[in-house]
């Protein structure tokens, strides 16, 4: 890949990484900040749920947290934008669409393909034990 090109894509990816440590800042200091009494069980369970629905998404965050570092280590070691299945360039298209991705459309797909096999087999109505 051209080094133009790298730079953009090491630009959103920096980018992207800045905003996500931001929000995780955020959630942190929100959630240590709550000294909420809540007298009522419903407010104080919805309050809970609440939270555990944003510490899921901050679960989630931190994974592509490692996955942006990935990236960025990619452009470094000149390997960003290749296939790690086939060898072959990672469509543009892609890349801007997803720029953590380590596989071009063609691998995913049937990446993804084997994976629904591997899941439906097994499945099914378990023998009944006499």
């Amino acid at each position: 890949m051209e080094t133009e090109a790298c730079e953009k894509f090491r630009q959103i990816l920096h980018q992207r990484l800045g905003e996500l440590v931001e929000e995780a800042e955020k959630t942190i200091s929100g959630m240590t900040g709550e000294k909420a009494n809540f007298p009522d069980p419903t407010d104080r369970a919805s309050m809970e749920s609440d939270r555990n629905f944003q510490l899921r998404i901050r679960d989630r965050e931190r994974k592509l947290i490692q996955k942006i570092r990935d990236a960025i280590a990619r452009i470094d070691d000149g390997t960003f934008g290749i296939c790690e299945e086939c060898g072959e360039e990672i469509q543009m298209e892609r890349l801007l669409a997803r720029p953590v991705t380590t596989f071009c459309v063609e691998c995913k797909e049937r990446l993804e393909t084997e994976e629904k096999a591997r899941e439906g087999k097994g499945q099914g109505v378990p023998p009944l034990s006499v």
